[in-house]
C-alpha cells in the first residue's frame, strides 16, 4: 500500500467539502511541527498515524472538527501542547474532541490496572456528551490495528483482545460496522492466525463455488425488478472471516451459516421494498423464519432493512437485503452517516438520534450514577450494556435487555410504579416466577396488585439492570 500524503486528504475531503482544506492543512501542519522527531515502532514519523486516521474519517465525510481533532488527537498526550491552546488556535470543539481521547496520566494512579479502568470509563461516558469522541477513537484504533505487526507477539494479543471486547462492541452499538467488521478479522488474525488463515481459504472458496449462483439470481432478479419497472442495484457480500469464525464456534457447519453469502438489492425508496420483497419470494423459496422486518422495527443504532433467506438456483441457502441507499449508508457507518445527509449540523443530529432512539445512553446515565468506583463501572457496563443483549416484547412494545435480565428488569423499564406493584409475571402465555431468567423473544406480561406490599431486598439477586437495582433500593429504603 502506498503512503499516504497530506494531499491524498485533502483531496478526501474536497470530495465533499472544499471550504474546509484550509483548516485541515493547518492542523496538519500544526501536528506535523508537535510531533517532530517522533517515529513510531515501524520506524515511519509519527505524523503519519494521526493523518491516517484522519482520512479513515475523511471517508465517512467527517465534519471539519472531527478531521482536525484526528490530527491533532495525540498531540495532548505526547507534547507539551495544552488543551487551552489548542482552544485558542483552533476552537473549543476542536480542543474539547481532542481532550476527549486522550489518555488519563499514569501519574494519577497507584497501578496499571487502575489507570486502564479509568481510561476505558473516560471513553465510554464521552459518548453521553459527544459521540464523535468514540468515532475518533475507532478510527485510531483501526489504524493501530492495521500496523500491528511492528508490536511485540505479547502486544498484538493484548491488543487485540481488547479491540474485540471494547472496541467492536463500540462500533457495533453506534452502527459502524465497516470498521467493526475490520477491527473483528484484524484481531482474530492476530489471536488465532491459523484459524484466520483457514477460515480465509474456505472464505475464497466459497466465493469461488458460488460464482454461477450468484451470477444467475442477480441476473434474475435483475429481471423481475426491470418487468416490474422497480430501479434498484445490486451487490453481493460474503460473511466476514470473524463472522463465520464466530458462527463455527457455535457448532455451525459452513453450509448452516444462512447469511453466509448475502444479496444486498437497493432500492430507490422505501415504497419499492416491500414489492420488491414479494417478488423475490414468488421466484425463491423463503426460509419464514429467518424473515426481519428491520424497516417497521429498526435497531437502537438506525439500522434499517428487510432481510430474508431463501434458496438459491442450486438450492445454496443466501440472505437477501431490501434498502433504500441511505438505509444502506447507515448500515455501513450507523450513527456516522448523518455526516453525509446533514453536513451541516450532523452532530447535533447523530448525537439527538443516539439519546432518542438507542436505550443504550440512559442506560449508561444510570450507570455512571451507580457506580463510582472506576472497575466496577466498566464491570457494569460489559455485563449490562457491552455483552449479550436479548429483545422481549411487552404489552409496551420490545424491549432490549442484557442477557439475564427478569421479568422484574422488565416492570420497572416499563415504570417505576408496575415494578412496585408487581407481583406476577405471564411469560409466553404461562405464569412464571418474577425472577425467571428471559430468552430471546420471550413474550413477557406483568401482573400488579395496587395492594402489593412492594419489593424486597431478594429481588435485587434478581435483575440484571442498574435501574432496576436502583429502583428496588429506592422502594426499600436500602
Amino acid at each position: 500500500m502506498e503512503k499516504l500524503t497530506l494531499n491524498d486528504l485533502l483531496a478526501k475531503v474536497a470530495e465533499y467539502n472544499i471550504e474546509n482544506l484550509e483548516i485541515v492543512k493547518k492542523a496538519y501542519y500544526y501536528a506535523e511541527e508537535l510531533h517532530r522527531g517522533q517515529k513510531r515502532q515501524s520506524g515511519e514519523d509519527y505524523i503519519v498515524h494521526p493523518l491516517n486516521v484522519a482520512y479513515i474519517l475523511a471517508e465517512m465525510y467527517a465534519d471539519k472538527d472531527t478531521i482536525c481533532a484526528a490530527l491533532l488527537h495525540d498531540t495532548l498526550e505526547d507534547t507539551e501542547i495544552t488543551k487551552e491552546q489548542i482552544a485558542k488556535d483552533f476552537n473549543e470543539t476542536v480542543s474539547y474532541l481532542v481532550d476527549g481521547v486522550t489518555k488519563i496520566s499514569r501519574m494519577n494512579f497507584s497501578t496499571k490496572e487502575e489507570q486502564n479502568m479509568a481510561n476505558t470509563r473516560k471513553i465510554i461516558t464521552s459518548m453521553r456528551n459527544d459521540i464523535r469522541i468514540i468515532i475518533i477513537k475507532l478510527a485510531d484504533r483501526l489504524h493501530n490495528m492495521r500496523t500491528l505487526q511492528y508490536k511485540s507477539e505479547d502486544k498484538q494479543k493484548e491488543n487485540s483482545q481488547e479491540t474485540l471486547l471494547l472496541y467492536v462492541r463500540l462500533a457495533d452499538r453506534i452502527g459502524l460496522h465497516v470498521l467493526k467488521r475490520e477491527l473483528e478479522d484484524l484481531s482474530l488474525q492476530y489471536i488465532n492466525n491459523d484459524e484466520y488463515n483457514r477460515i480465509k481459504e474456505m472464505r475464497l472458496k466459497v466465493a469461488e463455488d458460488s460464482k454461477e449462483c450468484i451470477q444467475e439470481m442477480l441476473g434474475t432478479i435483475n429481471d423481475l425488478l426491470n418487468n416490474q419497472n422497480i430501479p434498484h442495484e445490486e451487490m453481493v457480500r460474503i460473511k466476514n472471516i470473524y463472522g463465520i469464525y464466530k458462527k463455527i464456534q457455535r457448532g455451525y457447519r459452513l453450509t448452516e451459516i444462512h447469511d453466509l453469502l448475502s444479496l444486498k438489492v437497493i432500492v430507490d425508496n422505501i415504497n419499492d421494498c416491500y414489492p420488491t420483497l414479494r417478488w423475490i419470494h414468488w421466484k425463491y423459496k423463503p426460509i419464514n423464519r429467518k424473515f426481519k422486518d428491520y424497516i417497521s422495527v429498526c435497531k437502537p443504532n438506525g439500522y434499517q432493512s428487510l432481510h430474508t433467506t431463501i434458496f438459491g438456483e442450486d438450492g445454496r441457502l443466501v440472505q437477501t437485503q431490501i434498502r433504500t441507499p441511505q438505509m444502506n449508508q447507515v448500515a455501513s457507518y450507523g450513527l456516522a452517516a448523518n455526516w453525509g445527509d446533514y453536513p451541516e449540523n450532523a452532530n447535533l443530529v447523530m448525537q439527538q438520534e443516539w439519546k432518542t432512539n438507542d436505550p443504550f445512553y440512559d442506560s449508561l446515565v444510570e450507570i455512571d450514577s451507580q457506580y463510582a468506583n472506576d472497575k466496577e463501572f466498566v464491570d457494569q457496563v460489559y455485563r449490562e450494556l457491552l455483552g449479550d443483549r436479548i429483545s422481549v416484547y411487552t404489552q409496551t412494545g420490545k424491549l432490549e435487555l442484557p442477557k439475564g435480565a427478569t421479568p422484574i428488569d422488565v416492570a420497572y423499564n416499563i415504570h417505576t410504579e408496575v415494578g412496585n406493584n408487581m407481583v406476577g409475571a405471564i411469560i409466553n402465555g404461562k405464569e412464571a416466577e418474577i425472577g425467571k431468567q428471559l430468552k430471546q423473544n420471550d413474550n413477557v406480561r406483568i401482573i400488579t396488585d395496587d395492594t402489593s406490599i412492594g419489593p424486597n431486598a431478594s429481588w435485587l439477586t434478581q435483575t440484571a439492570t442498574t435501574k432496576a437495582k436502583r429502583k428496588i433500593k429506592e422502594a426499600i429504603r436500602i
